[in-house]
């Protein structure tokens, strides 16, 4: 009996086609079902069994690199001394120690985050953690070949707000390097100016270069009269309007586009000059496995519960 079943599953995988080898990044964690970018949310995404954490970091007054979406605390998602703050308050601004101090564990009730994720489960108490805090969460409970992509938040248009490209890059890269994971890390940017410098300073860290082409929010910028100030100064028309061939031209590993932004022409393109695409951000399980059946890489998402079942269980 025990071998007609062995024989059995081993039919019914069989059957079922060859496993997508599609990774999946938790997006900030688990940001559908946990706070994002907490400790509990990136367990959460561990213990779901994420090929991938995809965080955000900032930089605090001194110097302590943080993981946080925007360079300032959001009214939607911060309180101090158990009272919802008011208006954003830039991180630089703050200590790590006054930083710490900042509830996030709960989307603020009839907010926009509340609405947009109304299974998210509140933890509070939860502090904004240190990048240091995350990797070294993820060497207790994480699987040894976890990997980690890691954006620096900033912007070309907003200097004032955050460090400097080279010194966050290099704050980010030291952290890194403490931790011993420089060949299962990646550092990613929708401002390619710190992905230059990680270029420069660590080679040996893969990087990966965002790109929207939306209303919301355009980086690439192709057809306009200068080049963008977020390709680092490059001219997107300067290669035809194709990112893919900037990208290679900057000897990049990855491209991470809006998964809306994506065609299979410049899938392939990507592919052919080496290129890794890993889009962002999919939570709809029909388009994970239309994505991943098309050929990306890696999908992010805020839900990788979703996820590992849409691409991973594929029928």
């Amino acid at each position: 009996m025990r071998r007609s079943l062995t024989l059995l599953t081993v039919l019914a995988g069989l059957s079922a086609g060859p496993a997508l080898a599609t990774d999946i990044h938790g997006h900030r964690g688990a940001r559908g079902l946990l706070p994002e970018n907490t400790l509990p949310a990136f367990r959460e995404a561990i213990a779901l069994g994420v090929d991938i954490l995809e965080l955000d970091t900032g930089m605090t007054a001194d110097g302590v690199v943080v993981v946080l979406h925007d360079p300032a605390l959001s009214p939607d998602l911060a309180r101090i001394g158990g009272t919802w703050i008011d208006a954003p308050k830039l991180i630089r601004g703050m200590t790590h120690a006054e930083l710490h101090a900042v509830d996030v564990g709960r989307a603020r009730p009839g907010g926009k985050i509340a609405e947009r994720f109304p299974d998210q489960t509140p933890v509070d108490g939860t502090p904004v953690p240190t990048l240091a805090e995350v990797l070294a969460l993820a060497a207790v409970e994480g699987p040894d070949d976890l990997r980690f992509n890691i954006e620096t938040k900033l912007s070309p248009l907003a200097p004032g707000e955050t460090a400097d490209p080279d010194t966050f890059a290099r704050a980010v890269v030291a952290v890194i390097r403490a931790a011993g994971v420089e060949t299962r890390a990646i550092v990613q940017s929708f401002d390619w100016r710190t992905l230059a410098v990680v270029r420069h300073i660590a080679p040996e860290i893969r990087t990966s270069y965002l790109t929207a082409e939306r209303n919301w929010l355009n980086n690439v910028q192709a057809g306009r009269p200068d080049a963008s100030p977020w390709l680092g100064g490059l001219d997107i028309d300067d290669f035809g309007g194709s990112v893919p061939r900037a990208i290679a031209s900057l000897h990049g590993d990855i491209w991470s586009p809006y998964f809306r932004d994506l065609t299979p022409e410049a899938l392939k393109q990507a592919h052919d000059l080496g290129l890794e695409v890993h889009v962002w951000t999919v939570n709809d399980a029909t388009q994970m496995k239309e994505l991943a059946e098309m050929g990306v890489d890696g999908i992010i998402t805020d839900y990788p519960n979703v996820a590992v079942e849409a691409v991973r269980h594929k029928n």
